[in-house]
């Protein structure tokens, strides 16, 4: 379920190339980071977040993009339901051969 988000990807995408280009006028990312962050109404925390993942994407930052976090997380849950698919199917045939050997030959 996604939550409900006080801004609009316009407005991020906007508050971080503000920080790109603001970020020589201040002596560290930070000082930009709260800078633009105080003008846009946003925690600075939130901004530097926002900053994080952007670097991230662009190839700037080691670490996953949202793309490769999304597919990750498909995947994981593909593999969560096919773990429990073959443990009923396991279950099932234990059952059966249980219930083969319990028959009685004719």
């Amino acid at each position: 379920m996604s939550r409900a988000t006080r801004f609009s990807p316009e407005v991020r995408e906007r508050a971080v190339r503000m920080v790109g280009e603001q970020a020589p006028a201040h002596p560290s990312q930070w000082a930009a980071i709260r800078s633009i962050a105080a003008k846009i109404g946003c925690n600075p925390e939130t901004l530097r977040a926002w900053m994080r993942r952007h670097e991230r994407d662009t190839g700037q930052r080691p670490g996953l993009s949202t793309s490769e976090e999304q597919r990750v997380k498909v995947l994981e849950r593909e593999v969560k339901e096919l773990r429990r698919a073959n443990e009923i199917l396991r279950q099932a045939a234990a059952f059966f051969a249980a219930a083969e050997l319990d028959r009685r030959p004719r």
